[in-house]
């Protein structure tokens, strides 16, 4: 049954691959992580949809927050918010390919964020999540731009 699990996994996120965004940034709808607060997830542990009146545009994106502070704690340092890899799955990118995530299936491991595609695949990514994440970083350089 594991071995079904992994060609699943493999086979979306090769389909996902022929279909990635060009864009630095994942987005739906115009909306940076599909409208997620990023800063909730450092200061609520949980994810929570941002409202559409804060609103900030950074990286050619907007980004969407639960509430004034987040929103100005972002503006003030959005590196240390925003999710690795612009929120494409840092499974997908350890594999070099971008994937669309799932606001639930999050981790924030020394102070970063990322995000998966969902809970199954951060399951399978926690398992070699170092490895994975050193990987990621290398590959995202040149497929930050690339579809």
């Amino acid at each position: 049954m594991k071995k079904l699990s992994v060609l699943t996994i493999i086979t979306f996120f090769t389909t996902v691959s022929l279909h990635a965004q060009k864009s630095a940034v994942f987005e739906q709808s115009g909306k940076a992580i599909r409208g997620y607060d990023p800063v909730a997830y450092f200061t609520e542990a949980k994810p929570i949809l941002g409202k559409e009146e804060l609103v900030y545009n950074w990286n050619s994106t907007n980004w969407y927050f639960s509430s004034k502070q987040n929103l100005d704690s972002f503006k003030t340092a959005p590196e240390k918010y925003a999710p690795q890899y612009g929120g494409y799955c840092a499974y997908g990118l350890s594999n070099g390919y971008k994937a669309p995530t799932s606001p639930d299936a999050w981790t924030i491991v020394n102070g970063k964020l990322y995000l998966n595609y969902n809970i199954q695949v951060r399951e399978s990514w926690d398992k070699k999540r170092d490895e994975r994440i050193e990987k990621a970083d290398k590959h995202w350089p040149e497929i930050k731009v690339k579809g």
